[in-house]
């Protein structure tokens, strides 16, 4: 490969990791699937695991999603009975929160995704997914400070 400072970019960025995207999209909802979940409904309980009961603004700026995406993906899981939607602190706010059958099945699909990231890093290598995570990780902190201002 040559080195980076002569690489020159062949094609539109974005939709280069779009195609990324849509590849290991497809391919961790397969593994899901099998736990009844889509790669979308795992992070959302995955986040409200790590991050406790939260406001639903502040677990779509976390996720990094607009509060639209965030109303539609949470409403299979609050459906399902894996959340609830709980009035927050005063009667303006909302929390949400999980439930012990969101618990369990978080826990489920854990090994489902488990799965998955095990194949991606086989067909790609540890070393270049680990690669792959710090590019993502820096591009996404300098796309951030662009956007800030």
């Amino acid at each position: 490969m040559p080195p980076a400072t002569a690489a020159r970019p062949q094609g539109c960025t974005n939709f280069k990791t779009r195609q990324l995207s849509r590849l290991l999209s497809r391919h961790y909802d397969a593994e899901l699937a099998a736990c009844g979940l889509k790669t979308t409904q795992y992070s959302l309980l995955s986040h409200v695991v790590q991050l406790g009961p939260i406001a639903p603004g502040e677990l779509a700026r976390r996720m990094g999603l607009d509060a639209s995406t965030l109303t539609r993906n949470l409403q299979p899981l609050l459906a399902a009975g894996w959340l609830l939607q709980d009035a927050g602190p005063d009667a303006r706010t909302r929390s949400i929160r999980l439930t012990d059958s969101g618990r369990a099945k978080q826990v489920e699909a854990r090994r489902c995704w488990k799965t998955a990231q095990l194949k991606v890093n086989d067909v790609l290598g540890s070393e270049r997914v680990a690669a792959l995570h710090a590019l993502i990780d820096d591009c996404t902190a300098r796309l951030d400070a662009l956007a800030a201002g």
